[in-house]
């Protein structure tokens, strides 16, 4: 009897694996996507083992922008923007007596707040790969510079010492590389700053929206979320306008830089995400599945309420920056915003893209950045742009 339940045990393990890998593809196989605008961008990239996909989304949508302004297409280094990044936030956590936010995440603006004081760089100049692998591995970075901001909160000496930021500045360097000062690129020489100057990029041009009623719409608030350590603005409107402003972004040529929630079991990791209007539809009979048209699952009508409720709740989380790059449809006519993710290509149903519904969009967006005047014009007048 032992040993009958030792085999029905291996061979639950053997089995259950197929079986939930052969629903999921019979699921995803059922929705057929069509591009309905397609705005020109670059390549997918990989953030690998890090936690960066705030600087891979943004630095994407910057890469994108600069294909719309005629400005060429150019690889930029998302490392570079993590590089600059973490001194700021270890000022801000020990200024704040290691009470603020301290790690890896970020949200779009901390890309464009490097981009004004520093510039950007090609990746062939500055990849931030320093420690010998083949694929961004930030985890013992992040512990070690973790561990050495919390031993400087607790001023052991009595006090803070003035070379605990040389600490940083040196740890960072040795795990990301020394990013240089001056390069030569397509047979010129720049800064960093010089060189997104030379390509005419304005970061001031561009706005983050949010949609939550404890603040009032068409204005600005300091969006409470962990990663926002630098208490940004975002301009405040209904979740019905930033439908509007991601529609007519993707229809007139701009890209939207997306941060959401995705941490739910229907954002697929095959490539599709949708709010289902049954959690747990029921499944389909085996025995009629040939006399069955099995269709994309209809999904839930999604209010402000709904919205604010799961952000207050916890269920919407800040969990993952991605990059909107055009809009589809499924079979049935859905919209879906085609969405550029930075988990790589390989193995990816849609080559490193996610189809993102509509109605996903409306309840797991935290918040979204595009050009000012990607904003319709009766928005952008009440939000005085």
């Amino acid at each position: 009897m032992r040993k009958r339940l030792i085999i029905f045990i291996i061979l639950s393990f053997i089995t259950i694996p197929i079986l939930v890998n052969a629903q999921s593809k019979e699921k995803q196989d059922v929705y057929k996507f069509e591009l309905v605008k397609e705005v020109k961008t670059t390549p997918v990239k990989n953030q690998a083992s890090s936690g960066t996909c705030w600087s891979f989304a943004t630095t994407s949508f910057v890469e994108t922008e600069l294909i719309r302004l005629g400005k060429g297409e150019h690889i930029l280094s998302p490392i570079f923007n993590v590089r600059f990044t973490y001194p700021q936030k270890a000022v801000n956590y020990i200024r704040y007596n290691g009470l603020a936010n301290f790690g890896s995440g970020g949200q779009a603006h901390d890309v464009m707040n490097v981009i004004k004081e520093y510039g950007f760089i090609p990746e062939e100049i500055y990849n931030g790969m320093n420690i010998g692998e083949e694929k961004h591995n930030h985890g013992e970075m992040d512990a070690v510079l973790k561990a050495i901001v919390d031993a400087v909160n607790k001023d052991r000496g009595g006090k803070i010492t003035p070379r605990w930021q040389e600490v940083i500045e040196s740890t960072l360097n040795i795990y990301l590389g020394t990013p240089p000062k001056e390069f030569s690129y397509q047979g010129k020489t720049y800064t960093p700053k010089s060189f997104a100057e030379s390509l005419g990029f304005k970061p001031e041009d561009y706005v983050e929206l949010t949609s939550y009623v404890h603040h009032p719409f068409y204005s600005k608030f300091d969006l409470e979320i962990p990663d926002n350590w630098s208490k940004d603005q975002y301009y405040n409107v209904p979740i019905d306008d930033i439908i509007k402003i991601m529609d007519n972004a993707i229809t007139k040529g701009y890209s939207v830089a997306w941060d959401g929630d995705v941490s739910e079991k229907t954002f697929d990791k095959n490539g599709f995400a949708i709010i289902p209007l049954d959690e747990e539809p029921l499944p389909v009979d085996k025995s009629k599945k040939d006399s069955v048209e099995v269709k994309p699952e209809k999904e839930k009508v999604i209010t402000q309420r709904m919205r604010q409720e799961t952000f207050d709740n916890r269920t919407t989380t800040d969990d993952h920056l991605m990059h909107v790059t055009g809009i589809a449809k499924d079979q049935n006519g859905t919209k879906y915003y085609y969405t550029k993710n930075s988990w790589g290509t390989k193995d990816r149903k849609y080559d490193g893209y996610w189809y993102i519904s509509e109605s996903y969009v409306r309840l797991k967006m935290i918040a979204i950045m595009v050009h000012k005047d990607a904003i319709p014009s009766e928005i952008k007048s009440k939000l005085g742009l």
